[in-house]
């Protein structure tokens, strides 16, 4: 009788064929699913006010914005249109009551609105308003 070495069973794979086929079969599937939307503006209708009239203002300051981003301070012009020449006008009127209404054209640019805001919080104001329009209902 002639005995062999018996041999040690092979090395077991792992067999990446089927798994990629199965991935690009999933990967089609997600791309015909899935539904895709584009985003390329975003139509904004901005409100308008409808509250009563104030009958007793607090002490307030008027910081009116023009469309071409100037200044007026309670209906004195602003010489400047940078924050800190905005702020230098109104850090001496800055109270701890003082309530400030921004009054913005409604063509002026938000950033003249935002320059205005950061104006009030480096000159120590921090009761901010908006001036609005009321809305006018038809018929009356």
């Amino acid at each position: 009788m002639k005995f062999r070495k018996t041999q040690g069973s092979p090395e077991p794979e792992i067999n990446l064929v089927p798994f990629i086929d199965l991935l690009l079969v999933i990967l089609i599937f997600l791309m015909l699913t899935t539904t895709w939307s584009r985003l390329t503006e975003i139509n904004l209708t901005l409100p308008v006010a409808d509250a009563q009239k104030q009958t007793e203002r607090p002490r307030h300051i008027i910081l009116t914005v023009t469309s071409q981003g100037q200044y007026a301070v309670n209906k004195s012009p602003v010489g400047g249109t940078s924050v800190s020449a905005l702020a230098a006008v109104l850090a001496p009127l800055a109270a701890k009551d003082v309530t400030l209404i921004i009054s913005a054209d409604a063509s002026a640019t938000h950033q003249a609105v935002v320059n205005a805001m950061e104006a009030a919080r480096r000159s120590g104001l921090s009761q901010i308003t908006f001036a609005t329009q009321s809305a006018e209902v038809p018929g009356s």
